[in-house]
Parts: C-alpha cells; sequence; structure tokens
C-alpha cells in the first residue's frame, strides 16, 4: 500500500471521527439527559441492574 492511501485512510478516519462527535454535541439537547452529579445511588443502582 503507497503512503498516498495510507495518508487517505487516516485522513478519512479522522474525518469520521470529527464529524461524529460534531454531530453527537450539535445534536445534544440538555433537557432530555440527567446531570450525572444529580444521581443518587439508587437510581444508579437501577441503572446498573
Amino acid at each position: 500500500m503507497s503512503n498516498a492511501k495510507v495518508l487517505l485512510i487516516i485522513a478519512a478516519f479522522v474525518a469520521l471521527t470529527l464529524g461524529s462527535f460534531i454531530w453527537f454535541i450539535v445534536t445534544w439537547d440538555p433537557d432530555k439527559e440527567q446531570p450525572i452529579g444529580q444521581l443518587t445511588p439508587a437510581q444508579i443502582e437501577r441503572a446498573t441492574a
């Protein structure tokens, strides 16, 4: 495999990773999620059960 192909594969991976992270941030809805700091031990136990 040539150096150009390897660099293209690496660039594609970085672009995909960065793109998915940006998509996650853009579509994040904080009203639907409960902050981790406000979880009680009982809620954590129910989540893992």
